[in-house]
């Protein structure tokens, strides 16, 4: 009896590891967890502890009665194995059947994976002989790698000769051929991640715009989002039939570096974008190369619009200054490209702001050089007076600077209108540079520069803005701070006087409450100057002698620049005369 029950169990430990085996393959291959689960269930029950059932078998041997009732149960077991292992069985014929179809399509195409940046690599099946199974995965990935490259290399020959969109380049940087340790690794030395994705479930590439252009499509960092907010694309060797789209959402012009606009000028720089236009850097082929900055103007109408009107006040500028002594700058000549204005200028480094930033941040330039920007500016006025023409918006960021820093012009004329089409409207110039009678809605003339010159002297010398108001009602405040209350006979002139002051003239000064965050209005009936100008200018500095008597030559100069009724307001004959500007340090 005990001999029968030892072959029983024998038989049943056969079946059960080799019913284990067999959900083992099956899980590899099929990726199927609940079959392995059942087998390891099992194998525990009957597998588990052979000498506990082989001891009670020999203690109960006289027990026939109990002998036969366990026999029936290990074949009612041994029933549910060859149930069990039939189905397991066909599950695995099912499994061969579909390994093999895999198989065939992998034959066909063999470089799919590699196009569509699969991470499903072709399985090796390791063997207690194969010796060391992670060799031959390294041999496969390497396959794969050159596969990959020769792959690369022919699109990339196709790409230059126009044969296949750009947008391929997209797909091949799905794919990652080393192991997952391997990227994040790199992550971890700088390498940016990109954004929604992760080590173990890299996600597949989105669909690729074909329009936009990048430093390398098949670079690790391809960053399109960042070159597309900037307008700016690669160099101009992709597929031409590609570019059929030159505009974007807002009607700017997509700028490509290496292009040629009117068969002349190569692009070879960006410099930035406005509200009007995006402003790029080239080379006049026709010239010998001489530099030029070519301002392209939105393609919509209103920009179209004032482009034409800027067009029209350059001209007219250039032509009363044939000898360039005036401090305006140069317009050589314009073209359309793409449906879009292009204004040729002559090359200048940077802006004023810019050159704040870079020498004087904080603290302000040198007396020396404020002197001389005082000057041109100066002479800028007055072309523009001689010519009838309103600039509208002087402020640093609209003068530009040569490469030795030592000549200015006057640029950026797209808000400047003739004197006497001077619309009324309390958002002429840019806040912090706007004179107050445009804010009250009176009549205005060449006074609102004057006034827009001062705030820009006082901000070149200091390195601070004088007047930081956050809306008119408080660039009023500021102002009236520094230069006492606005004369009655002015207020009652403009037409937006009861935004600020009631029937009395009395200013209502609106601010927000800090604790209550509610909006709060204080009646100011006398507004006396709590600013001096002097110690505005000089603060805590010791200075010189010298430079001491121009500090307070400038604030003379400041003063009358910037005294609120214009028509008090110091002209531009006498600002060229001051000492501040005749009297050399």
């Amino acid at each position: 009896m005990a001999d029968v029950e030892m072959d029983i169990m024998s038989s049943r430990m056969n079946n059960g590891n080799e019913h284990v085996k067999q959900d083992l393959e099956s899980h590899e291959k099929s990726g199927n967890e609940d079959s392995g689960d059942i087998s390891e269930e099992e194998e525990e029950e009957e597998v588990g502890n052979p000498d506990e059932k082989v001891d009670e078998g020999s203690k109960h041997h006289s027990s026939s009665g109990k002998h036969k009732r366990k026999k029936h149960k290990h074949r009612s077991k041994h029933k549910k194995h060859k149930h069990a292992s039939d189905e397991d069985k066909d599950r695995k014929r099912k499994h061969r059947h579909k390994h093999r179809k895999h198989k065939r399509k992998e034959g066909t195409s063999p470089s799919a994976a590699v196009l569509f940046g699969s991470t499903t690599h072709k399985k090796v099946e390791s063997s207690p002989s194969s010796g060391n199974p992670s060799l031959d995965d390294r041999a496969v990935l390497e396959d794969l790698e050159k596969q990959r490259a020769m792959i690369k290399a022919e699109l990339d020959s196709q790409l230059m000769e126009g044969k296949v969109q750009s947008g391929m380049g997209l797909i091949l940087q799905g794919y990652n051929s080393g192991s997952e340790e391997d990227g994040d690794a790199r992550f971890r030395n700088g390498e940016q991640r990109p954004r929604g994705s992760s080590g173990a479930n890299p996600k597949k590439p989105s669909a690729p715009d074909m329009f936009t252009e990048s430093d390398d499509m098949f670079a690790a960092h391809f960053d399109s989002a960042r070159m597309r907010a900037a307008g700016v694309g690669k160099d101009f060797k992709e597929n031409p039939n590609l570019r059929d789209n030159w505009t974007d959402a807002e009607g700017y012009y997509r700028v490509n570096i290496g292009e040629t606009l009117d068969k002349r000028y190569d692009v070879y720089g960006y410099t930035g974008q406005g509200v009007f236009s995006n402003v790029i850097r080239a080379r006049d082929t026709a010239r010998a190369g001489q530099e030029v900055a070519v301002k392209i103007i939105r393609n919509n109408e209103l920009m179209q619009k004032t482009g034409l009107k800027e067009l029209e006040f350059l001209r007219k500028l250039n032509d009363a200054d044939p000898d360039d002594k005036f401090h305006c700058l140069r317009l050589f000549r314009h073209f359309y490209h793409k449906q879009h204005l292009c204004l040729v200028f002559e090359p200048l480094s940077m802006n004023l702001r810019e050159v704040l930033k870079k020498y004087g941040k904080d603290v302000g330039l040198h007396i020396k050089a404020v002197r001389s920007y005082s000057q041109q500016l100066f002479l800028a006025l007055k072309l523009l007076k001689r010519c009838n023409i309103l600039h509208a918006d002087i402020k640093p960021d609209n003068i530009l600077v040569n490469e030795s820093k030592t000549i200015l012009k006057l640029c950026d004329f797209g808000s400047a209108s003739h004197v006497a089409d001077n619309d009324i409207t309390p958002y002429l110039v840019s806040r912090f540079y706007r004179a107050p009678e445009i804010i009250i809605g009176k009549l205005y003339d060449y006074g609102i520069d004057m006034w827009s010159v001062g705030c820009t002297l006082y901000e070149l010398y200091t390195g601070k803005i004088l007047l930081p108001g956050s809306s008119n009602n408080h660039m009023l405040k500021l102002a009236m701070d520094l230069k006492g209350k606005m004369p009655n006979k002015m207020i009652r002139k403009g037409l937006f006087k009861d935004q600020h002051f009631d029937q009395n003239l009395n200013f209502l000064y609106i601010e927000v409450d800090k604790v209550t965050e509610r909006e709060k209005v204080t009646l100011m009936s006398t507004i006396n100057p709590t600013k001096d100008m002097l110690s505005e200018l000089i603060g805590c500095q010791r200075l010189p002698e010298d430079q001491r008597k121009k500090v307070m030559q400038l604030k003379d100069l400041l003063e009358g620049t910037l005294m609120l009724d214009p028509a008090k307001r110091i002209s531009i004959n006498q600002a060229l005369q001051h000492p501040f500007i005749q009297e050399k340090i």
